[in-house]
């Protein structure tokens, strides 16, 4: 076969390759790519090794199946940054599998030009932030948009086999979602299964035999691929230290993210005593240095849990939180606090109603078996429309509604829409002016926002920098005493970010936040054995080799009472003195005991 000849076969994946790849080098000079958040910044030390000294797949955030082989991957080679180029080539790769699909759409260069631009301003207008920030959820949620895009513009007229063979991208990616985000994908999965169901009902013959056989193999599939890793993941975390680590992180969870006012309100401190919670606990419970006590242990955790779902939670207006989160969903649905999400969803709908209002001219039989005639986009989007409300309920009253779970549902109803909108096209012959209009509309209402949103991602990098140069620091000043552990206090190091590909070597940190999620596993127990280190509390008390690193902020807003407290609590009185200094914000303190 010639040059031009492959190029004609592959032109597709050809055209949509370069546009993401220029795409992708742009965005990698104008920017660093950071780890968004602590937890996927966690997630990588565990699975690089530098947690416990040893890659490991026990992350507590992914299945472990992932998490195994990503690890494998850090087993093979510390100093290649396995997770943060898993995550890149996710969500680089979502777009590459979405332009190839745009450009198949269309049979003239200057078409598949035309969707791979509107692409790339989607890239920028849209999802710089999310791509230059990157975290698990949102990567999850891209997936699972690509994912329904990808099964919606599936071909018409396939065999069972090649319907299948078509959809095992949707099914990987919703699989490879599932490991990487449980909960994400659980939460976005209304949209896949309403994206089967448009799909379906698009046959010309509903209910055949075939169909059931094409749809059932599809859902099965993934069904079975989740099912599967969630046993793998069991097994994995079968031993008893494990599952006792999963229920005491379960109810943690469960009082930190649902009932927070139960641990940093005065109000409970009487009921909470009453449970066996001292005073000093309630205040490391509070300051989340719970792993400075290890009587904070699982049987406390799920007294505090059970008590806050009755006392706290049995005990709310659910009348009032109904409206107030019906308030709250009604007004950013059209307010704009979450644009340009909420404002393209919008244009969404309407570009569907038109594109369907249209198609009922159409009365030919081959627009009839391609499913395009009829009302039936009228029940679709009424659908949607009561389902994502349904979603968005769900997580405005359990108060758990920040960006990256907003972001994501937003990203995957548009993305479900802007698909539907695609199925419609074919049907409207004579009107397509009207429904290009509206794509050039929201094209441009995008490209307004590319130059804002890059000086909104510019300033925010210059603000990382300037917080992280006392994580390095931190970082420098610990590693060159290895004979030394460090225990830092939780609050003075959450705002930490790190760069994804800064050539780090992935080597064991002789440090640990005192409250983090790994607190009181395994592989903390573990991370503390290198250094004979069994608790926290008499660690740095009796080793001369442990210390306390705390900011300057954090000692002038809650002192050093909670330390000095939590011996007293025991009858030990202790003093606190500073030994040295890391930077111009963070003291390292030691602790003595007064005789």
């Amino acid at each position: 076969m010639t040059l031009q000849g492959l190029y004609r076969k592959y032109e597709n994946g050809i055209l949509a390759g370069i546009v993401v790849i220029c795409n992708v080098i742009l965005l990698g000079i104008c920017f660093d790519v950071y780890y968004d958040l602590n937890d996927d910044m966690m997630m990588k030390d565990v699975m690089a090794g530098v947690y416990s000294g040893v890659p490991d797949g026990h992350n507590m955030q992914t299945l472990y199946v992932l998490g195994g082989l990503i690890s494998l991957g850090y087993r093979l080679c510390r100093a290649i940054p396995w997770y943060g180029l898993f995550l890149c080539l996710c969500q680089f790769g979502c777009f590459y599998l979405v332009g190839v699909r745009l450009c198949s759409l269309v049979e003239k260069k200057s078409g598949k030009l035309g969707m791979l631009f509107c692409l790339s301003v989607f890239f920028w207008a849209v999802c710089l932030q999310h791509l230059v920030n990157v975290q698990y959820t949102i990567t999850c949620a891209i997936m699972s948009a690509t994912a329904v895009f990808l099964f919606l513009t599936t071909p018409q007229g396939l065999s069972t086999r090649r319907f299948i063979v078509q959809n095992i991208p949707s099914m990987a990616l919703v699989v490879l979602a599932y490991q990487l985000r449980t909960e994400m994908l659980l939460l976005t999965f209304p949209f896949i299964g309403l994206a089967g169901m448009v799909r379906w009902s698009a046959e010309e013959h509903i209910f055949t035999r075939e169909n059931w056989k094409k749809y059932g193999a599809v859902l099965g599939i993934m069904l079975a691929g989740m099912i599967l890793s969630l046993g793998a993941d069991f097994i994995a975390y079968g031993s008893s230290g494990w599952k006792e680590f999963r229920d005491f992180f379960d109810a943690r969870t469960t009082v930190y993210d649902f009932y927070p006012e139960v641990v940093t309100e005065d109000a409970y401190r009487e009921d909470l005593s009453a449970l066996g919670v001292s005073g000093a606990q309630q205040t490391l419970l509070y300051n989340y240095n719970f792993g400075l006590d290890d009587g904070i242990d699982t049987q406390m955790l799920e007294r505090i849990a059970e008590y806050a779902k009755v006392s706290v939670g049995g005990t709310r207006d659910f009348g009032a939180l109904l409206k107030k989160s019906l308030q709250s969903y009604i007004y950013r649905t059209f307010h704009g606090g979450d644009a340009p999400y909420n404002l393209l969803v919008i244009w969404g709908y309407a570009a569907v109603f038109l594109a369907g209002v249209l198609s009922i001219r159409t009365d030919s039989r081959e627009s009839r078996k391609r499913g395009y005639g009829g009302l039936a986009f009228l029940w679709q989007l009424l659908l949607l429309a009561v389902m994502r409300s349904a979603v968005w309920m769900f997580i405005l009253i359990r108060g758990r509604d920040p960006e990256r779970i907003t972001h994501s549902l937003y990203l995957v109803e548009f993305v479900l829409l802007a698909a539907m909108f695609i199925r419609y096209l074919p049907a409207v012959r004579h009107r397509k002016g009207l429904l290009h209009l509206m794509v050039i509309l929201v094209t441009v209402m995008m490209a307004g926002r590319i130059v804002p949103g890059i000086e909104r991602v510019a300033a925010d990098q210059k603000v990382r920098a300037q917080v992280n140069q006392d994580w390095y620091a931190i970082d420098e000043y610990c590693r060159e005493r290895g004979d030394n552990f460090y225990f830092e206090d939780v609050y003075s190091t959450v705002s930490f970010s790190q760069k994804m590909f800064a050539g780090d070597a992935n080597t064991y940190a002789n440090y640990d936040i005192l409250g983090g999620w790994m607190s009181k596993s395994p592989l903390y127990r573990e991370k503390l054995a290198r250094y004979d280190v069994k608790g926290a509390d008499t660690a740095l008390l009796e080793k001369d080799n442990v210390r306390l690193i705390i900011s300057d902020r954090e000692v002038l807003e809650q002192g050093l009472d909670w330390i000095t407290s939590y011996y007293a609590s025991k009858g030990i009185v202790v003093n606190v003195q500073e030994s040295d200094r890391v930077n111009e914000n963070y003291g390292v303190y030691q602790i003595n005991r007064v005789k």
